[in-house]
């Protein structure tokens, strides 16, 4: 886990104890998930991969330090867990979000779809909620049970509202937000609420990191769907132009369609109707049908649009923060 960023000195203890709790945490996943069935213990082994960077069980651990927990103590077992639960959580949505995108690479390696087909990724998926739960449900608190629950149902809340808008050329912000919300926002946001409840913090202190988690969550999503785009796939580790594919309208493209003539609109629709799996196009129709995409919305200045708004929210997320005590965490 080391070596992840670099910091300033006043930094690096703070650093080295949340190395120490993401070591942990590691630990008490491969534990939550381990099974004497060999054929599951081979797929769960094959998804450690996707732990990447380990964004959420960081941010449990510093809301944990931000709401009071000691750092000149190893993180408690109950801040161990929290944030153990919210990547199990995390780790299942992607199993999931590949069998919906049918994505073929994850991490740089392929995902289990392609390896196991679409119904062993199913139940895995299904299989590390399950022991997410299960090992939420074993701290003495019931409180961060109740979490993760809410929050589950809001990821298929989230899901479920983008499904049912596939292929809507008409999709708004306002609903385009709300799924980013539901998919993305809510378990960031409970990075934050349980980190600071694990280290025993007040309403206020985890309202305002759930605050802050749901506000970069969202903004995370944004960059995440540019990136979808126009980012290189040896960089970002996994199948892009997926969103295009699959008929899913984001936020750049949004901004796009309401920001051009009726007859610019009618252009670019043929575009993503070129992109669209339910057409005939051939690949290098696709190809020129993408390269167009990127003119029109470079045209529209949509990309920076939508950085533009990522920042803000960052820029709110750090607000939401400024009534906690000051602190290295914070």
């Amino acid at each position: 886990m080391r070596g992840a960023f670099e910091v300033p000195p006043e930094l690096e203890p703070l650093q080295a104890w949340v190395f120490e709790g993401l070591e942990r945490v590691v630990d008490r996943m491969e534990s939550a998930t381990g099974s004497d069935i060999p054929a599951v213990a081979e797929l769960c082994r094959h998804v450690e991969r996707y732990r990447g960077k380990m964004l959420r069980p960081t941010l449990t651990l510093l809301s944990g330090a931000a709401a009071g927990a000691p750092s000149d103590e190893p993180p408690s077992d109950d801040l161990v867990t929290a944030a153990a639960v919210v990547e199990m959580v995390h780790m299942a949505t992607l199993v999931h979000d590949d069998i919906l995108d049918e994505a073929a690479i994850r991490r740089g390696g392929q995902t289990v779809n392609t390896l196991r087909g679409n119904e062993t990724a199913v139940i895995l998926g299904d299989y590390l909620i399950a022991a997410a739960y299960a090992l939420c449900s074993s701290v003495d608190d019931q409180a961060p049970a109740r979490v993760v629950a809410a929050v589950s149902m809001e990821l298929c809340s989230g899901e479920l509202l983008q499904l049912d808008n596939r292929d809507n050329r008409s999709l708004d912000e306002a609903t385009y937000f709300e799924i980013l919300r539901g998919k993305t926002g809510s378990l960031v946001g409970a990075c934050g609420r349980l980190g600071a409840g694990a280290a025993g913090g007040d309403e206020p202190t985890r309202l305002a990191l759930e605050t802050y988690g749901r506000r970069v969550g969202v903004a995370f999503q944004i960059q995440d769907d540019v990136l979808d785009l126009q980012g290189d796939q040896a960089v970002v580790g996994k199948t892009l132009g997926q969103d295009l594919g699959k008929g899913k309208l984001t936020l750049p493209l949004i901004h796009h369609l309401q920001h051009v003539t009726q007859r610019d609109r009618e252009a670019s629709l043929r575009l993503l109707d070129a992109l669209s799996e339910t057409g005939d196009s051939t690949p290098t129709d696709q190809d020129d049908a993408s390269n167009g995409v990127l003119a029109v919305l470079d045209a529209t200045g949509s990309i920076a649009a939508a950085r533009r708004e990522a920042e803000r929210l960052v820029t709110e997320a750090k607000d939401a923060l400024q009534n906690l005590p000051d602190s290295p965490a914070r």
